[in-house]
């Protein structure tokens, strides 16, 4: 099975998604066992102004999560625009002569209603 380009696309955009998501739920669960071990309230320690000390990871894990959202959007648009393509073959598929259609699709289209047999 050949994969289009489009499809490598994809691939390639969700190994980093997934490379982000596991990058982010290291560093924070490395961040709140800092937390932890030295008894910070949570609006105090993931506050960068307030924390110095963890600031760039707390930086870090805010640009991983824009990261993730950015990837995400991306791979949802590459899904529409499958959809539509799925969509835009339907429609042509549809318009095909009509010894190229399903025999359901005749049969619908000549009797007007499905062509299964209901029990």
């Amino acid at each position: 099975m050949e994969i289009s380009a489009s499809d490598r696309e994809l691939v390639a955009v969700m190994r980093q998604y997934f490379a982000a998501k596991a990058e982010l739920e290291s560093l924070k669960g490395q961040l709140e066992a800092a937390r932890q071990a030295v008894g910070e309230a949570i609006a105090v320690f993931y506050d960068p102004r307030q924390n110095a000390e963890h600031a760039a990871d707390l930086q870090r894990s805010h640009r991983l999560r824009g990261e993730m959202a950015s990837l995400m959007q991306r791979a949802e648009a590459w899904g529409r625009a499958a959809s539509g393509a799925d969509r835009h073959d339907r429609s042509e598929a549809e318009a095909e002569p009509e010894e190229w259609q399903p025999f359901e699709r005749r049969a619908d289209a000549l009797f007007g209603t499905s062509s299964r047999l209901d029990d």
